[in-house]
C-alpha cells in the first residue's frame, strides 16, 4: 500500500475522507448525518441547516448526498431574482430555451409521409423540478445570507411552492440570520426542517489532528492537538489547514517524521496565514470611514502603538481569548485594558458609533469584506479564518 500525503489526508477545502469527524448535536444526541437523512426523507419540507461559517455544513451535505446528486450553489450566484430557476437550470446542464421535434407518419398503408412537427420551449420552473426528480438531485443553497432581501424573499416563495412538488432542497445560513426570509415565511411555518449546527468543541476538533496525524503514521500528542484546536477557533477547516501546513513545515511526505514538535506550532499558525487574504481587509477596518479632514483622537496602548477608535476595535477584537462573538461590554472592557493612560477612554456610545460606521462600510464592499457583522450590540465573526488572521498574519 502506497504511502499517505499530507495533502490527501489533511484537506481544508475539499471532503476529508481520512479525516471525517461524525458529530453529534447536544439537544437531542443525534448524529447530525442521521437528522439530514431523516429531513430529506420528508416530503413537502424544505431543509434549513443553521450554523457558523466554516464549520463544516456544506461536509455535512456532502457525505450525506451522493456528490452526483448534489447540486452546490451560494446566495450570490442570484443577483436577480427573475433568474433563479434558469441559474439553477444551466448549473444542471438544461438549455435555456430551444426547439424540440416529433415525426408522425400520416397517410394510408401504401402511402405513408413524414410530417416533422416542431414546438419552441422556455426553460421553466416545472421543467428544472421534473429533472431534479427524475435524477434525484438536492439543491444545497449555500451562504443564504449573501442574497440580497428582495432576493431571499423571492427566493422563499419559490421554494415553498415547489416542496410542494417534491423537489428537494436544503438552505444553508449563518446562526444570527435566522431571521431571514426562509424563516419569516408563514407559508413554510411548519414545513422547514430546521438543523442547527453547533459549534466545534475542542475535544471534536482534536479528532482531526489524532486521526490524520495516525493515518500519515505520525504521533501527536494530546497537549499539542488541544493548543492546535483552540487556535482553529471552532473551524475544522481551520483545523485541517494548521494541521496541512505543520506536514510542510516537517516534510512529513519523508515518511521520516514520528512526532509532531511542540516548537513548530507558532510558525505553522503564522505560516497558515501566507495564503488568508485579508490585509486589505484589516486595512479597510482599521482606518475606518473617510475622517474628511479631521484628527481622531489617539490613544496610547500596552502594544506601543498608538490607536485611534477603530485600530482599538480591531485590536481588541484579536485579544485573548480568541472569541467569534464579542458583546459591546466585553469590548469596551477589552478597550480600557488596552489604553495604558489616565486620559478619558472611549465610552459605549461612541463604541457603539464606531462600530455602526464599520458596519455601513462592509455593506457596501464585496463579499471577502463582510468578515463580521455588527448586530444587536454583538460583533459576530462570520469567517474564522479572518480572526485567526488578525492573530497571526503579517499586517
Amino acid at each position: 500500500m502506497n504511502r499517505l500525503l499530507a495533502e490527501q489526508v489533511f484537506k481544508p477545502g475539499a471532503f476529508p475522507e481520512y479525516t471525517y469527524v461524525s458529530r453529534k448535536s447536544t439537544d437531542l444526541g443525534i448524529d447530525y448525518e442521521l437528522r439530514l437523512r431523516q429531513a430529506l426523507k420528508v416530503s413537502g419540507y424544505l431543509t434549513s441547516i443553521i450554523g457558523p461559517s466554516k464549520m463544516g455544513k456544506t461536509v455535512l451535505c456532502e457525505k450525506v448526498i451522493a456528490l452526483e446528486n448534489l447540486i452546490e450553489m451560494s446566495g450570490v450566484d442570484f443577483k436577480d431574482s427573475e433568474d433563479f430557476w434558469n441559474i439553477i437550470g444551466v448549473k444542471v446542464g438544461l438549455s435555456v430555451s430551444g426547439e424540440f421535434g416529433e415525426v408522425n407518419l400520416k397517410g394510408n398503408m401504401e402511402s405513408k409521409k413524414e410530417i416533422n412537427k416542431s414546438e419552441k420551449f422556455v426553460l421553466n420552473k416545472d421543467r428544472v423540478i421534473e429533472y431534479f426528480k427524475d435524477n434525484g438531485l438536492v439543491l444545497v443553497l449555500d451562504d443564504f445570507h449573501y442574497a440580497s432581501e428582495d432576493v431571499q424573499i423571492h427566493i422563499a416563495q419559490q421554494l415553498k411552492d415547489a416542496i410542494r412538488k417534491e423537489f428537494k432542497a436544503i438552505v444553508i445560513s449563518l446562526p444570527h440570520r435566522a431571521d431571514d426570509a426562509i424563516r419569516k415565511n408563514a407559508d413554510l411555518t411548519g414545513r422547514i426542517n430546521s438543523i442547527n449546527i453547533e459549534p466545534w468543541k475542542e475535544s471534536e476538533l482534536e479528532q482531526i489532528a489524532i486521526k490524520g496525524f495516525r493515518e500519515l503514521g505520525i504521533n501527536i500528542k494530546n497537549d499539542i492537538s488541544k493548543k492546535i484546536s483552540i487556535e482553529s477557533l471552532t473551524s475544522p477547516q481551520l483545523m485541517q489547514y494548521i494541521c496541512l501546513s505543520i506536514c510542510t513545515l516537517i516534510d512529513s511526505d519523508t515518511g521520516n517524521i514520528k512526532e509532531v514538535p511542540e516548537d513548530v506550532l507558532e510558525i505553522a499558525y503564522k505560516f497558515t496565514t501566507i495564503n488568508l487574504n485579508y490585509n486589505d481587509v484589516v486595512k479597510i477596518l482599521k482606518e475606518g470611514p473617510n475622517p474628511r479632514g479631521n484628527k481622531r483622537k489617539l490613544y496610547k496602548t500596552n502594544i506601543d502603538k498608538e490607536l485611534d477608535i477603530y485600530g482599538l476595535i480591531v485590536e481588541s477584537i484579536r485579544k485573548n481569548p480568541p472569541l467569534v462573538g464579542l458583546t459591546l461590554d466585553e469590548l469596551k472592557r477589552r478597550i480600557d485594558d488596552l489604553i495604558i493612560c489616565d486620559i478619558k477612554k472611549p465610552d459605549k456610545k461612541t463604541i457603539r458609533e464606531s462600530l455602526n460606521k464599520i458596519q455601513n462600510i462592509i455593506t457596501e464592499k464585496d463579499g471577502i469584506y463582510k468578515v463580521l457583522e455588527w448586530k444587536d450590540n454583538v460583533v459576530h465573526i462570520l469567517d474564522p479564518l479572518f480572526l485567526f488572521y488578525l492573530r497571526w498574519g503579517t499586517y
